[in-house]
């Protein structure tokens, strides 16, 4: 078997000759089992030698690793947040008095501007009030008139007896009486000017219904909102009924997003993002975080922290209420070393780590801080600081690491 293996073209040529000649001398009748036979044999003689060649002949192999290069490059670290875009000031109108809405002038998506009436209630039964608060202070003021003529003859009737009482011309007691009768006429001018003030603040007051029956834009802005129709009564004796809402200047915007715990550390005010909305997914805004606030915000158990952005809209393609994925840029770092994240991560199967990693050798801690190449053909650790990551690839400060060179990061194969 040996040489036969040896020699595999000195076999192969005898089994030919013998096949040959079995066929040409063979009876017919044994022809074809001895056919057969010598195919079988030749078969098994040509398996026999390939499995001498892949265990014997072929060299050994080891791993195949995939590898990755180091670069020099820019390095963005990012942190994405969700949220919704809302206007930067909203106001909700409402009416401060009761009764039926005859007119709605406004509708949505109006642009109004400050004093624009929005609706109207039917002004009759105020309009009776002001007439009749009108009368009271008519009747006040007349009150107060008669009054002061009172008080007038009160006040001459006092001197005369003053001086009559001089000359003893009456007694102590009707100097008296003219005295008292002239406090009366003070105090009645007094009351009678209390209600005189009385009735011109509710004549005032009347008026100011009045003008409320017209209800008017508090500010230059947009109708997001209408929750009235002509005909529907409106009944304020409690709270104050929200009637339309409205949105200031639309071209400028807020997005309110959740930053989660783990990421607020890095997001600060002033930094720059841009967001994307299910409207124009190809498309991208930018904003400016000017808000992060302290409220925690606690939903299924994850904390997370709100941040406003301020948000340009002067094409007017944003709307209220938009969905949107926020990327706030936390660092940025320019023409740094880069190595892929999985070179940091990966340990060649079998490799030990220098002796002096303080984690211990082979441990998972210490993979952090190498990162693997091939020298001569054998797995060899590079030790490393690094710095920033970005989630894919991790800006290393130190470490004897050339921009290019290959990296290890996953095996491949093994063969044996």
């Amino acid at each position: 078997m040996l040489a036969t293996l040896q020699s595999p073209s000195v076999k192969t040529q005898s089994i030919q000759s013998e096949v040959a000649r079995t066929l040409a001398i063979g009876a017919p009748s044994k022809r074809r089992p001895m056919v057969k036979r010598a195919f079988i044999l030749l078969f098994v003689l040509l398996a026999l030698g390939a499995a001498y060649y892949w265990n014997a002949v072929a060299p050994r192999r080891g791993p195949r690793f995939e590898t990755a290069e180091a670069k020099r490059g820019n390095l963005t670290v990012i942190v994405t947040a969700t949220g919704a875009l809302q206007p930067v000031n909203t106001v909700d109108v409402g009416a401060e008095i009761s009764g039926r809405i005859e007119k709605v002038p406004a509708d949505f998506n109006l642009r109004v501007k400050k004093g624009d009436p929005l609706a109207e209630i039917d002004p009759r039964n105020l309009r009776a009030q002001v007439e009749r608060s009108a009368a009271s202070l008519e009747a006040a003021e007349a009150s107060l008139k008669q009054a002061g003529a009172t008080l007038l003859e009160a006040r001459q009737s006092a001197a005369r007896a003053e001086q009559l009482a001089a000359s003893k011309l009456i007694s102590d007691q009707e100097l008296d009486a003219a005295r008292a009768t002239l406090d009366r006429a003070e105090a009645s001018v007094a009351s009678a000017n209390a209600q005189v003030t009385v009735s011109r603040a509710l004549l005032n007051a009347d008026r100011t219904n009045l003008e409320k029956a017209v209800i008017r834009s508090p500010i230059d802005g947009v109708v997001l909102a209408r929750k009235v129709e002509p005909g529907q009564t409106v009944a304020a004796s409690f709270q104050t009924p929200v009637l339309f809402k409205l949105a200031e200047d639309l071209s400028r915007m807020k997005l309110l997003v959740n930053v989660d715990e783990a990421d607020v550390g890095v997001v600060k005010e002033g930094q720059t993002a841009t967001f994307s909305v299910d409207a124009f997914p190809n498309r991208e805004f930018p904003a400016r975080i000017t808000s992060l606030r302290n409220e925690p915000q606690t939903v299924q158990g994850v904390v997370s922290y709100e941040a406003v952005l301020s948000v340009d809209n002067s094409d007017g393609l944003l709307r209220p209420g938009m969905t949107a994925t926020a990327t706030i840029t936390t660092e940025m770092r320019s023409d740094v070393l880069l190595v892929p994240n999985a070179a940091l991560r990966f340990i060649p199967p079998g490799a030990k780590l220098p002796a002096q990693s303080p984690a211990g050798s082979g441990s998972k801690e210490n993979a952090a801080s190498y990162v693997w190449t091939l020298r001569d053909g054998q797995p060899t650790a590079i030790p490393v600081k690094k710095a920033l990551t970005d989630g894919r690839f991790t800006e290393v400060v130190s470490g004897e690491v050339p921009p290019g060179i290959l990296l290890l990061i996953d095996v491949a194969a093994t063969r044996r």
